[in-house]
């Protein structure tokens, strides 16, 4: 698993939020088209706590139905699963598909649970499924979820450091992942080594058309020539 970024790329990428990340992995690759980033609405735990980065360690979850295995087996994957999750090196994001989805029940991610990640040393927590104890999840640690619940239900885990499929968005292990209140989306290992400067190219080309917008008078014409301004730096 990849567990490396530039120290000045990290900063950055926890500085901006996801749309942001979106545009700018389009800017990189120079055309539209990029379709790696959850869709639907999901729910941020800290919508002003700004944005989790790291690389995706996976799991599988079931809620609905008790396990079917034998209680030593559950217990055992649940020990391995902490294990795993605990082994880092790097910013680290975990990435957690409920597989009962969309009927998803059990909340997996509360006060223990989020406290517990963070203590290993987690940068947050993103799924598709259920989170709750609002109010006492751990500080710092933002969990993006497809709903709020009350009970855990028969939450056990299924799958470790598998592929994973978050609101349509696949996952691998090891996947660089910037997730916020808008959603989520997925870095191609290809484009993190120019993410910083298509980061800041992306700036430079929105203040042609947000600065001249931003006037106290701003017509058509001025739009049409920062509109052209804009694309030819897009090019």
């Amino acid at each position: 698993m990849a567990d490396e970024i530039d120290s000045d790329l990290l900063k950055l990428l926890q500085s901006v939020d996801t749309p942001t990340v979106c545009n700018a992995i389009e800017v990189a690759q120079g055309k539209r088209g990029f379709s790696q980033f959850t869709r639907g609405t999901m729910l941020c735990s800290d919508a002003d706590g700004g944005a989790m980065v790291g690389f995706a360690k996976t799991a599988k979850i079931a809620a609905i139905e008790p396990p079917k295995e034998n209680p030593e087996i559950i217990k055992e994957r649940r020990m391995n699963y902490y294990r795993y999750m605990s082994e880092i090196n790097g910013p680290t994001v975990v990435v957690i598909e409920d597989l009962d989805f969309p009927d998803c029940i059990g909340a997996y991610w509360g006060e223990i649970n989020t406290k517990v990640h963070k203590g290993f040393g987690l940068s947050g927590a993103l799924t598709n499924g259920v989170m709750r104890d609002l109010g006492d999840l751990a500080e710092g640690f933002p969990v993006v979820a497809g709903s709020i619940g009350p009970s855990h239900g028969f939450v056990h885990v299924r799958e470790i450091d598998t592929p994973v499929n978050v609101f349509g968005m696949t996952v691998n292990p090891g996947n660089l992942i910037h997730a916020d209140r808008h959603g989520a989306v997925l870095v191609p290992n290809e484009v993190i080594p120019i993410l910083k400067d298509s980061i800041h190219k992306l700036f430079a080309s929105e203040r042609l058309i947000l600065d001249p917008a931003e006037k106290t008078e701003f017509s058509f014409d001025d739009f049409k020539r920062a509109w052209e301004d804009f694309e030819k730096s897009r090019t």
